[in-house]
């Protein structure tokens, strides 16, 4: 009795099917079933080939024209930030910086981000 998980000697289509060129049918192997799994295949090959390029010359470049938008988009927030007096020296509405009750560490005025706890 053979055992089921060897692979039989015998093969309607070759065992490494990405490399080289599809083989021809002939004879017994010549059947609905196999030709359909070879136009799989060749439709697999063709896809797999675009989603390459696709990948390639595609998304990469569009990842660095993005990555250079949002150097640019630093940069230039930057550079606004640049021109504004220093937080210190800024107006304080009354609608900022609203405190119902104090926080309960530290000495309660400052966030826990902000603590000296941490």
């Amino acid at each position: 009795m053979r055992n089921v998980f060897q692979p039989s000697c015998r093969h309607a289509t070759p065992r490494r099917f990405a490399s080289g060129e599809m083989p021809k049918l002939t004879g017994a192997a010549d059947n609905a079933f196999n030709r359909e799994r070879m136009a799989v295949k060749q439709h697999a090959a063709a896809s797999s080939d675009l989603w390459r390029k696709l990948s390639l010359y595609v998304c990469i470049p569009a990842l660095i024209l993005a990555a250079i938008n949002a150097k640019n988009l630093w940069d230039e927030h930057w550079e606004h930030w640049e021109h504004l007096p220093p937080l210190e020296d800024r107006v304080e509405y009354p609608y900022m910086n609203i405190r119902t009750k104090k926080y309960f560490w530290g000495d309660g005025d400052k966030v826990i981000r902000f603590s000296t706890l941490l």
